[in-house]
């Protein structure tokens, strides 16, 4: 599955570094560039029970390296529609070579689609994450 095409893409992103694509009633969920500075590859990548309806810090991911464990969050409530393919299918390191797009983690149904209480828009993380 590829990301929409059809609206302008406007990635919002939480304090802890997760991004969140909203298109329309469904959103991809994903990590940001900045928290996967210094990762030279993704040794293992485990998705978490996506059943049901998930919490807003509910860990959908984990990603592996060395002897460190990222846990991969929900930015929203909402329900985990389906899993990135190409992640499932082994090409982990897609996370490193394009985290923002293709390498997105989960599509989901926000619990409240048009909310976007406490996330910030991408000029507002860069000035987030260079302090």
């Amino acid at each position: 599955m590829a990301l929409g095409n059809t609206q302008k893409r406007v990635l919002y992103y939480t304090k802890d570094h997760e991004w969140i694509d909203f298109q329309g009633s469904v959103a991809y969920v994903g990590v940001s560039t900045f928290k996967l500075k210094g990762i030279l590859q993704v040794e293992q990548l485990s998705f978490a029970d996506a059943e049901g309806l998930k919490k807003k810090g509910d860990t959908i991911a984990k990603i592996t390296y060395d002897d460190y464990e990222m846990a991969i969050q929900m930015p929203v409530d909402g329900k985990v529609i389906s899993l990135n393919d190409a992640l499932l299918n082994g090409s982990q390191n897609l996370l490193l070579q394009q985290p923002e797009t293709t390498g997105w983690i989960a599509l989901i149904v926000p619990d409240k689609p048009y909310e976007r209480e406490e996330l910030i828009v991408q000029e507002q993380y860069q000035q987030y994450t260079k302090g």
